[in-house]
């Protein structure tokens, strides 16, 4: 099998030695063994021209179609112009750094974002994951780890999506909303409201907080809300959990100052307390 790779921002990407791969320009998927009619999209941001190459190889593998960007600031341009389905970002980069480009692009997108970090950027991942990103993976990673969360990330995207497009005429009743005290919980319409103010969630936050509140008072452990969030058995590091939730309560005192309605058993988990 040949695979070739693209490349959006004239990065020449050289042939790999041994690999029969042949750089090229353009928007055509690579061969690949099990054929899709609509391929996704995957914008991979890193100024390693290495990491660029084999992260690129390894997701044409799965069948994706990527777009390489060397620079946070031509990536910021170019996904917002022309959205991809999901990107995988540095965080240490020229020009624009990876927290920058997720702070733009959270201002006009909700566009899944997975981080790429150093084993010595522990606060960059969290200001990464509070700022909204869905996941980050330390460097060096195993490509088929980065593999799997894509795709646990797109299925959850994919969930919210044909929730959000279905219609009642469709004979298919929608799921009823989620009433808990002043939390309001729309599926359907991936929809959030406390007291009536509205607070925007990524897929990832969603998921766990509708976890924690179709059983107000239990007590979820950090793998039962990996569980929920991922549905697969992906590996996630338990300060993943921890960053999404101190980002929800962040968001909703946002909406409520005296918000309180996720709770922290220390040693055991977290729980939603219904007023």
């Amino acid at each position: 099998m040949q695979l070739t790779l693209q490349s959006h921002v004239g990065i020449k990407l050289r042939p790999v030695r041994g690999a029969g791969i042949h750089p090229v320009m353009g928007s055509h998927p690579p061969e690949r063994s099990e054929p899709s009619a609509d391929p996704r999209t995957i914008a991979l941001v890193d100024d390693d021209r290495n990491i660029l190459t084999t992260v690129s190889i390894a997701l044409q593998t799965e069948g994706f179609v990527t777009r390489l960007y060397n620079d946070g600031d031509t990536a910021l341009k170019a996904m917002l112009d022309n959205p991809p389905d999901l990107a995988v970002c540095d965080i240490k980069m020229p020009r624009m750094d990876g927290i920058e480009l997720l702070r733009r692009l959270r201002e006009k997108s909700d566009l899944p974002l997975i981080f790429l970090t150093s084993k010595d950027d522990e606060a960059d991942e969290a200001l990464g994951l509070s700022m909204g990103a869905d996941d980050y993976i330390a460097k060096p990673f195993s490509q088929r780890l980065l593999v799997a969360r894509i795709k646990a990330i797109l299925r959850r995207s994919d969930i919210v999506r044909r929730e959000a497009e279905e219609k009642e005429p469709s004979g298919e009743p929608l799921p009823d909303p989620i009433r808990r005290g002043r939390l309001v919980m729309d599926p359907a319409r991936h929809a959030v409201t406390w007291s009536d103010v509205a607070v925007s969630l990524t897929v990832t936050e969603f998921m766990i907080l509708e976890a924690l509140a179709m059983r107000p008072g239990v007590v979820k452990t950090r793998n039962q809300l990996m569980d929920a969030a991922y549905h697969d058995d992906v590996f996630v590091d338990d300060r993943t959990i921890d960053s999404h939730i101190k980002r929800l309560r962040r968001k909703f005192r946002v909406a409520d100052p005296e918000f309180g309605a996720i709770e922290t058993l220390y040693g055991a988990g977290y729980s939603f307390a219904e007023e």
